[in-house]
């Protein structure tokens, strides 16, 4: 009898899979919220010149 119990699943390629999941998830996290937070600011005083034709 040479090995009678079997690995039923192969645990490094699902750690594996798991983190790069897990950075990628974190990854675009990152770029969404960097998205956000990098809007132009907009002034209360300033009137764009698509606003200048609506007033």
């Amino acid at each position: 009898m040479t090995n009678s119990i079997l690995p039923l699943a192969n645990w490094g390629m699902g750690t594996a899979i798991i983190i790069f999941f897990a950075i990628l998830c974190v990854v675009l996290s990152a770029m969404v919220l960097s998205f956000v937070f990098s809007g132009k600011k907009k002034n209360d005083d300033e009137v764009t010149p698509s606003e200048k034709d609506n007033l």
